[in-house]
């Protein structure tokens, strides 16, 4: 028999990041906005029980947030990224083997252990995690990566469960499959379920007992593996190695219009700097660079456009990357256009011991040993003493365009001088 599966899930990932070092809102309804305060994409469990619903524009629901006392934060990035890999770090002890699926959850092969050890193992996890990182988190037990879904799904929907669910060997497990939606899957989109519904297979139940052959026809193997996970039979494999990326992007909205030539290149300097800082943790080299630049969709007079460089030596050095993008924005400037956005892609990415030379393109093997010392000294200083302590002067100091975050929290894990203090008498 195959070991159990197990989908770990962090309740409300970024309300409860808030929470976790803010006390005074603890057991208060709470949301977190998307990107310049736009709209409502995290809710705590108590502004769920309100009825605040997702992706609703805060200028729409700021005055019922404000009636029904409503606790507002801005997007912390650095804060949920840190604790994200604080709560992976602390899962791969638990377990032999992990993947890591998205910012808040991760699958897991469990240890050995009895069946009925598997309750008691996720009940010490969930104590274990909220001990340690004061997350809540829930844990979905079963054969199959689908099925794990699943139990992660009704584990933090039924309370009596208290955040845990098994549905390995669970004689109630059709009657489970029968209530979701097939449109609900993992792993089903709207195409898919469409073709489904058209085929009078509505629930996850129905598309376990369909006709393989019928699956094969409309799905392939993919369907196929569905089915099978469906059925409990593991066809899914742990990824427990990231796959290498294809390409690498850094954009943002601006909280403000952009109009000079000046303040375009500092916004587009930024991502240029925040994307070599991602290849260097990726271990990657860029040989390709795009800039892109738009203005907004909903004005006359729309504008976007983007320009690309090829690099003749692929490199994962900021000043080398800065060097080919600036000119680029430079090209794709207008006067009069007001831009609203702006990013850079990196693409055609390669690991970054296997590096080409070009025939006409000299760097000795000691230029680029300096260079990448130098760039190895600037991750460490930021990291050590916070992002932008050691900074680029192209990006400016305190540019107009960066993104509105009036409800900011503080970077508890990420800035020393956000450190909470406590005083003790």
């Amino acid at each position: 028999m195959a070991p159990p599966l197990a989908l770990i899930d962090c309740n409300n990932f970024y309300a409860s990041c808030e929470q976790a070092f803010d006390p005074a809102v603890l057991g208060r309804p709470l949301v977190v906005l998307s990107n310049n305060d736009g709209c409502i994409v995290a809710r705590s469990r108590e502004a769920r029980q309100l009825g605040i619903a997702m992706g609703t524009p805060y200028f729409q629901a700021a005055d019922q947030l404000r009636r029904l006392d409503v606790v507002v934060r801005s997007s912390n990035y650095a804060l949920y990224g840190d604790m994200s890999q604080r709560v992976m770090a602390f899962l791969g002890r638990w377990v032999p083997d992990l993947e890591v699926y998205s910012i808040d959850e991760a699958f897991a092969r469990l240890p050995a252990l009895p069946p009925d050890g598997l309750n008691r193992w996720a009940a010490e996890l969930r104590v274990a995690v909220r001990q340690q990182l004061g997350l809540p988190i829930a844990v979905g037990l079963a054969s199959s990566k689908v099925l794990a879904k699943l139990a992660n799904r009704l584990a933090k929907r039924d309370p009596a469960r208290v955040g845990v669910c098994n549905l390995i060997g669970d004689p109630e497990l059709d009657a489970h499959l029968a209530r979701v939606p097939v449109e609900d899957l993992w792993g089903v989109g709207r195409r898919l379920s469409r073709w489904c519904r058209m085929r009078g297979l509505s629930s996850a139940l129905d598309l376990a007992r369909a006709d393989p052959a019928l699956i094969r026809q409309g799905w392939g193997v993919v369907g196929l593996r569905l089915q099978q996970e469906l059925r409990g039979i593991s066809c899914l494999p742990l990824e427990t190695v990231a796959t290498p990326k294809q390409d690498t992007c850094c954009s943002r909205s601006f909280g403000a219009p952009v109009l000079d030539r000046q303040s375009l290149r500092e916004a587009v300097a930024t991502h240029v700097v925040r994307g070599a800082e991602k290849l260097r943790r990726q271990r990657q080299r860029t040989a390709r660079l795009t800039v892109f630049v738009r203005t907004s969709p909903f004005s006359s007079g729309f504008y976007a456009n983007s320009a690309t460089a090829v690099l003749p030596l692929a490199t994962q050095d900021t000043g080398v990357l800065l060097q080919a993008a600036l000119p680029l924005v430079d090209h794709l400037y207008r006067p009069g256009c007001a831009f609203r956005k702006a990013g850079v892609l990196l693409q055609q990415l390669q690991p970054e011991e296997q590096l080409q030379h070009h025939l006409l393109q000299a760097a000795s093997p000691a230029q680029l040993q300096r260079r990448e010392r130098l760039m190895q000294a600037v991750d460490r200083l930021n990291r050590r003493f916070g992002a932008g302590t050691l900074q680029w002067a192209v990006v400016g100091l305190q540019p107009d365009w960066c993104m509105r975050r009036h409800h900011l929290s503080s970077g508890y894990t990420t800035r020393l001088g956000d450190l909470p203090l406590v005083q003790a008498r």
